[in-house]
């Protein structure tokens, strides 16, 4: 904590400058909101940003009292808002309450300055962006929301529950790992569903790859296979969304491995960063081919917060983690390879975090988790060309199979250089 009696002046003015000029940055936000503006704005909220900082320097123990002071006559004017505008939003009273702890923040400790720092920026953005917010709650159907309720309550109530240990019934596997992983992943697809009903897949293909990349790379193949028979003039299109959605597969790949194994993330990110990049000059230079008028309506995205889809992978993942450590006991690096191979067919995720997790545990050497993800990475890539050889044109066949054949090629020399 900051003591005013023995830090020096600076320091101190320093974080009394650094609660104004936060309170200052949330206030100018409300100013201009035509909700918040009538009850603080651009000077009320320093002065409470620098209410919470004196009192926690000078005063600490009396903060929680100064809090319900302050509560009280901001309480009478949001009721006086209310009476006269009508008004009956909370949002700019939760947000004069907020402040008045991240000026506290500020001078509590460096950390927490830090801290108050990142929040109040996160505040502001959250503030301002009340109409997309509002507009996309709007766009989201009720068996959406419904459905990510059931898998928000499931995750709440069955991560705490399930046993952070290895259990003997269950072939060793930490029960609450994998669901914790499955967690994980589902929220990585839900990132990109909420930016992609945010900004809209309509704004253009590449939108539409890399969101239908991060949600399901296979969909987004199959719907495109479908329209390039639909309308072969959109072919060129249909062949760049499908190459974006699969190159998007590598970084994705890149933050589960940063997530799970950090240590592992510069070995792998060579062969995987070398086919992002190549993929994403092939793809660029493909887009550079299509015709302005070639246009292709988006795919509508499902919520990937559902608990089928869930539960299927994370049955998936752990047959892959049992299986791959079994495969690597009995027949060394040749039987986890093909474990990655066979599994990647069906899911890059899985083999990722699986191959990043023995390694993190020893069970396998860093070098043998790169090559078995890379690998896993190259079999759901040459699922997609199948897919639209089967479901597709010639033509978007021979398009796609050539860029992402170079794709696959770069990382297999990458991988072996």
């Amino acid at each position: 904590m900051v003591d005013p009696a023995t830090a020096p002046l600076g320091d101190v003015l320093v974080r009394l400058a650094l609660a104004l000029g936060l309170g200052a940055l949330i206030g100018l936000e409300r100013e201009q909101s035509e909700s918040g503006g009538t009850f603080a704005g651009s000077r009320t909220f320093p002065l409470i940003a620098l209410y919470g900082a004196l009192i926690e320097a000078f005063f600490p123990t009396v903060l929680p009292v100064a809090i319900v002071i302050l509560a009280l006559p901001l309480t009478i004017a949001y009721v006086g808002k209310v009476l006269i505008e009508g008004d009956i939003g909370l949002t700019t009273l939760v947000a004069a309450l907020v402040t008045v702890l991240l000026g506290a923040m500020t001078t509590h400790s460096a950390r927490g300055g830090v801290v108050a720092i990142v929040v109040g920026g996160a505040v502001t953005v959250l503030l301002s962006v009340k109409d997309p917010i509002h507009e996309f709650a709007d766009r989201i159907e009720a068996s959406e929301r419904r459905a990510s309720a059931k898998f928000i309550l499931v995750v709440l109530v069955v991560l705490p529950a399930l046993p952070d240990r290895s259990i003997d019934a269950l072939y060793g596997l930490n029960p609450r790992f994998v669901w914790l992983m499955v967690v994980f992943v589902t929220g990585l697809g839900f990132v990109a569903y909420v930016l992609g009903r945010i900004l809209g897949l309509e704004r253009g293909i590449a939108i539409t790859g890399i969101v239908g990349g991060f949600v399901s790379s296979t969909a987004t193949t199959v719907s495109m296979a479908e329209k390039a028979v639909q309308n072969q003039t959109i072919t060129r299109v249909c062949a760049f969304a499908v190459v974006t959605a699969s190159i998007v597969m590598f970084p994705r790949a890149l933050v589960e491995v940063a997530v799970v194994n950090p240590g592992l993330v510069s070995r792998v990110a060579l062969p995987l960063g070398g086919m992002t990049v190549v993929g994403a000059i092939a793809a660029g230079g493909l887009y550079w081919q299509t015709r302005a008028s070639e246009t292709v309506e988006p795919e509508r995205l499902k919520n990937p917060f559902r608990l089928r889809p869930a539960l299927l992978f994370g049955a998936i993942f752990a047959v892959v983690l049992l299986v791959s450590e079994s495969a690597s006991e009995w027949f060394g690096t040749s039987g986890l390879y093909a474990t990655a191979f066979f599994s990647g067919l069906a899911d890059v995720d899985a083999m990722t975090i699986t191959a990043s997790q023995l390694a993190a545990q020893d069970a396998i050497t860093a070098a043998a988790a790169t090559t078995a993800i890379v690998i896993a990475a190259i079999a759901n890539t040459a699922v997609k060309v199948a897919l639209v050889w089967v479901l597709g044109t010639y033509r978007l066949g021979v398009l796609v199979t050539t860029v992402l054949g170079v794709v696959v090629v770069s990382g297999a020399v990458v991988l072996v250089v």
